[in-house]
């Protein structure tokens, strides 16, 4: 068998279970991206590329920073996202995805462990595997079993540096993390506490800073810029030698193209507008809220914690002709099945996005009653 008739019966074994994957235009109100501030097509951010523009800001790099990519705007917003998020220093990558690879693949050592989340995000499993250290994985969201997984690896004579890896907002369950326990946690065991902010960013904390600032711990964050701040991008913010050793060892730094000089003083005007408009982050909450209420009200979902709503189908088939029905009606929801959720749990994720108000919210969950989904 050839390679091409191995992955055509692949994709058609895809197909037959309701799991092959499309790229499909976006259209209809935007219940689906991670837009959640409403920055992406902004009036400030389309003014703040024209002075960009006007002032000459190179449209790309080049290079890697280490070669000639490195600009003065890459510098400049490291420096303004270390300040506005409390840390030493910050290193610009040109994605969450290739920012997490570098930290889990480059920062643990050969006998440390990486104490991680069992629903740690793709990427970080990702840079877990091509690293040196150990891994464990603890049940979602649960402290006391962070706990004992730790101690079975201290009792069975594992003595490095402990690294705990977690993401503050889930980002198919909506659920935030018990930052408090995991910070008592990290303090007791000398470990390092590595949190994604990639959902919280610009929507929690004071000025949308995450929910990980100013947590009692020794703490590593990362806060992606192609979210709430409506750019691209991925900001690792923290101390200043992990800073370096990942200038000095990440290949995922080392060897890539470097962002955009352009991109870079995008998102120093994203984070700007987080300090200057505190209306942004109040308005995503007020959204936010509603949703909440008429989520509760008109399907019955409870315990809803961010601006991601899952609304659970369970089966793969019928969770996508629910998303294909809402999408014919106007409502952008995409159906999110199996591998990147479990097994029969299906469903629709309804983003809160600021691109919509609070009366398309309400439609959209009228609509969604009307279908009678079964929501556990």
């Amino acid at each position: 068998m050839n390679a091409v008739t191995r992955l055509g019966g692949m994709l058609q074994a895809l197909s037959a279970r309701s799991r092959r994957r499309y790229l499909t235009p976006a259209q209809g109100l935007d219940f689906a991206s991670n837009d959640y501030l409403g920055l992406a097509s902004s009036v400030a951010l389309k003014t703040a590329a024209q002075h960009l523009l006007d002032q000459g800001v190179p449209l790309g790099s080049g290079g890697s920073r280490l070669l000639r990519g490195n600009h003065a705007q890459h510098e400049a917003l490291e420096a303004e996202a270390a300040a506005f998020f409390g840390t030493q220093a910050a290193l610009f990558m040109g994605g969450g995805f290739q920012a997490n690879q570098a930290i889990f693949a480059t920062l643990p050592a050969a006998g440390d462990l990486i104490l991680h989340d069992a629903l740690i995000h793709a990427s970080a499993h990702e840079g877990i595997r091509t690293g040196r250290a150990d891994s464990a994985g603890f049940t979602h969201n649960d402290p006391a079993d962070a706990r004992k997984v730790l101690a079975r690896w201290r009792k069975a004579g594992g003595t490095g540096q402990v690294w705990i890896a977690v993401e503050s907002i889930y980002s198919m369950d909506g659920d935030l993390a018990p930052l408090e326990d995991l910070a008592t946690i990290a303090r007791a065991e000398n470990a390092v506490l590595i949190v994604d902010e990639a959902h919280a960013t610009g929507i929690f904390g004071p000025a949308g800073r995450g929910l990980a600032h100013n947590l009692n711990a020794d703490v590593l964050t990362l806060h992606t810029c192609g979210k709430a701040l409506g750019v691209a991008g991925g900001l690792i913010c923290g101390a200043q030698v992990m800073i370096d050793t990942l200038i000095n060892r990440a290949r995922p730094f080392i060897f890539a193209t470097a962002p955009s000089p352009f991109n870079a003083g995008l998102v120093r005007a994203a984070l700007g507008l987080l300090k200057s408009n505190q209306d942004l982050q109040a308005t995503a909450h007020n959204r936010m809220i509603h949703a909440h209420s008429e989520a509760r009200r008109l399907i019955g979902l409870t315990n809803l914690r961010s601006q991601i709503i899952p609304v659970i189908i369970g089966l793969d088939d019928q969770t996508m002709a629910q998303a294909a029905r809402l999408q014919e009606q106007g409502f952008d929801v995409r159906g999110i099945r199996p591998p990147t959720v479990p097994r029969n749990t299906a469903r629709l994720r309804v983003s809160v996005t600021g691109n919509v108000d609070c009366a398309d919210i309400t439609a959209l969950f009228e609509a969604i009653s009307r279908q009678k989904p079964e929501t556990k």
